[in-house]
């Protein structure tokens, strides 16, 4: 902003009163640059994650001694997969719905009981408590469109637990190499990891994977094919 006014080649496409009310609810004034991105809601929310941390970093508004802890829970259960045009389950399709009624009635909405603890801004910890009802679990797979017999082929052992009465559980896991990279002050990962491998899932300390010896593959019923030369 400039002068009170917006200085930018989109104003044309806002009204007076719209700018007016961006700058109100941005509490902006002279000086300020307000950043906005038109997108889906998580694509928006990502694309100005990376814009707010570009800007702190430039700024230098990140205070390098301090140990931010954020605790994030009431995930939603479902999110629509473009590709599938379905919905797909966010954490894993055994997580444990928030609210009974929303699965049935409207599943898009529903949230779930799942949890993450993240440290200035990296996730360090995630899980989830699981579903221990066959039925709550039945009605879970049939939103992701998994049928009767398909969920029998693939988590039967699972499903015919429940019937013994499995008890309410969940967990936590633990991140230990992002919590070391904060620790450490180190950007990358890789560079905290006891055998990290690079893109390729290649571990070049270890130069694995390799070739396995005649005898392994002959007793592990391996069938090696190879590629014909062009």
């Amino acid at each position: 902003m400039s002068d009170g006014e917006f200085k930018s080649s989109l104003v044309k496409f806002f009204k007076k009163e719209e700018l007016e009310q961006m700058a109100e609810r941005c509490q902006a004034k002279d000086g300020d640059i307000l950043f906005f991105c038109a997108d889906k809601f998580r694509t928006a929310c990502e694309s100005l994650g990376h814009v707010r941390l570009a800007v702190a970093g430039k700024l230098e508004l990140m205070d390098e001694n301090l140990f931010a802890f954020c605790w994030v829970k009431d995930f939603p259960m479902f999110e629509y997969d473009e590709s599938e045009k379905t919905l797909a389950a966010v954490h894993h399709p055994f997580t444990a719905p928030k609210s009974i009624e929303d699965l049935e009635k409207s599943p898009e909405k529903a949230l779930s009981i799942a949890y993450d603890v993240v440290l200035n801004g990296t996730e360090i910890g995630g899980g989830s408590i699981r579903i221990h009802d066959q039925k709550v679990q039945a009605k879970v797979f049939e939103v992701l469109g998994i049928s009767k017999d398909d969920a029998e082929k693939r988590f039967g052992h699972m499903l015919q637990a429940f019937e013994y009465g499995a008890p309410p559980h969940g967990g936590i896991a633990w991140g230990i190499e992002r919590l070391v990279m904060i620790f450490a002050d180190e950007p990358n990962i890789r560079e905290v990891m006891a055998f990290p491998k690079d893109q390729k899932a290649k571990d070049l300390m270890l130069g694995a994977p390799s070739e396995m010896p005649d005898k392994q593959v002959e007793e592990l019923h391996i069938k090696i094919i190879k590629e014909k030369e062009s």
